[in-house]
């Protein structure tokens, strides 16, 4: 009886599956395919420096393309007494004041006014100034390598903690090409510029948030910003971050953390349902519309680390970004002319005869493992050590 049992039990199970299979149906909602176009306005009113806003518009999700940028618009920074401080278009949908010396004692607010005629605003908010980072440290364990941010505000009036960040990292390409061929005149030429070695950056795109409103001291003590594999390709031999630190209002705090849920923490049953923004940028002509975005003020500070890799074991064994390229292939004298005609193709070294040592050829990869322009730039960065 007791196999019956089972025996039923399993078939029930399959039968119920493979019936619940074939009525499973793709569901698109509408908000997938909607054309809406909302303002998501992303910026910061800086009181010590530059203020950068860029602006956009939403997308379907089901839209391969990046969110388009909202060009041609004009804008402008006012505080509470009314002094204006105009913003400029640098391209692509960003717009920037010039460096300014804001009073931490007014409050600001953010207008613009699109190509479209649309007008917006933020509403006014008191600046907050962050308190310096007071140490930016880093660590391994056996999840990898993790950037901790420390930092206290003795007034214990910060309470609200957002950092971003800016990663830096030094990386060579597959293969070295000391070559170059001159395609008008059929001449190998020695390489002058260094095409093996590049830096690339990139900003982040989590959201680290800290709040220190259950703590008796405004202290942040050695809070995770950023967690990297340990043989990611950003550690194969020179890493940088600049860490940056903004004070915030509970109100700012608030969107910020909805907006991490929302990108940061849905996909399994157990995470929050995404929930409607609701920031403070406002339109004048339909108070109804939605608009993404929370514009805060107030005076960033910041940090930079450097992690070299010989500050990590010798055994890692990193990652590169370039695993899929094929070895060099071998190009004798007589098809030197038709191999490196194309352009995506470029000489590494010369190939000589073992005997006469004369030459006898080249070595020649594409550029997409040679070239790391490709991806970064050989500039060497200002700040690099």
């Amino acid at each position: 009886m007791l196999r019956f049992t089972k025996y039923f039990s399993g078939a029930l199970a399959v039968a119920l599956g493979a019936g619940l299979a074939g009525c499973v149906e793709p569901y698109a909602p509408d908000v997938i395919s909607a054309p809406n176009r909302y303002l998501v306005v992303d910026g910061y009113i800086n009181l010590q420096g530059v203020s950068t806003i860029r602006l956009s518009r939403t997308k379907n999700l089901n839209e391969p393309v990046p969110p388009p940028a909202e060009t041609r618009a004009t804008g402008y920074i006012q505080d509470d007494a009314g002094a204006r401080y105009p913003l400029y278009e640098v391209g692509g949908g960003t717009y920037a004041s010039a460096f300014l010396t804001l009073s931490p004692a007014r409050q600001y607010q953010l207008h613009l006014h699109t190509a479209a005629g649309r007008d917006y605003d933020s509403d006014p908010v008191a600046a907050k100034p962050a308190p310096p980072i007071d140490n930016l440290t880093w660590d391994r364990d056996y999840a990898g390598v993790h950037v901790y941010v420390s930092a206290h505000d003795a007034t214990n009036a910060t309470r609200y903690y957002r950092w971003t960040y800016a990663e830096t990292w030094e990386f060579r390409s597959a293969y070295p090409s000391a070559y170059v061929y001159n395609r008008t005149t059929g001449v190998m030429e020695p390489r002058t510029e260094n095409i093996n070695l590049c830096w690339v950056s990139a900003n982040s795109t989590a959201i680290p948030l800290s709040k220190t409103t259950a703590l008796s001291q405004d202290v942040v003590a050695n809070f995770p910003v950023i967690s990297l594999p340990e043989n990611s390709v950003k550690l194969s031999i020179g890493y940088s971050v600049l860490v940056q630190q903004y004070a915030q209002t509970p109100e700012e705090y608030a969107y910020w953390e909805k907006l991490k849920k929302n990108t940061e923490e849905i996909g399994t049953l157990f995470d929050p349902l995404p929930t409607q923004l609701t920031g403070n940028v406002h339109c004048l002509q339909d108070a109804a519309e939605p608009v993404l975005g929370y514009v805060g003020a107030g005076a960033v500070t910041e940090r930079r680390l450097f992690i070299d890799n010989h500050s990590l074991p010798s055994s890692i064994r990193f990652q590169t970004g370039y695993e899929t390229c094929a070895p060099p292939d071998k190009v004798l004298l007589s098809d030197v002319r038709s191999y490196f005609t194309n352009p995506t193709s470029l000489p590494l070294y010369a190939l000589y005869d073992p005997g006469s040592g004369a030459v006898i050829g080249y070595a020649g990869g594409s550029a997409g493992c040679t070239d790391c322009r490709l991806r970064g730039t050989n500039v060497k960065p200002s700040f690099w050590p």
